[in-house]
């Protein structure tokens, strides 16, 4: 599938479950629902994926883990806030 087409159904998925779910809820339930929504779109994916880290040719376990991985090819790193924070002031 073409990168913008799955990017375009990623974000969709992600739309339907915030309209469905709202703001205010743990990291892990949108991530759940999220995923049973890729289920529907039979997406394959991959949830808590871990990424090791090579240190001078060993790899060590840091405890990194991808929320998920969509099509082998996505990288999605869900977050959960009660506000936008600005980062860089708007000019």
């Amino acid at each position: 599938m073409n990168i913008n087409k799955l990017t375009g159904q990623i974000i969709g998925a992600a739309i339907e479950v915030h309209k469905a779910l709202g703001p205010g809820l743990l990291e892990s339930a949108y991530e759940e629902c999220l995923c049973y929504e890729f289920g529907l779109r039979r997406f394959r994916y991959d949830r808590q994926k871990p990424l090791p880290v090579e240190y001078k040719g060993v790899k060590l376990d840091c405890g990194y883990r991808l929320d998920v991985v969509v099509e082998k090819t996505v990288v999605l790193e869900l977050k959960s806030c009660e506000k936008i924070e600005p980062i860089y002031p708007v000019k």
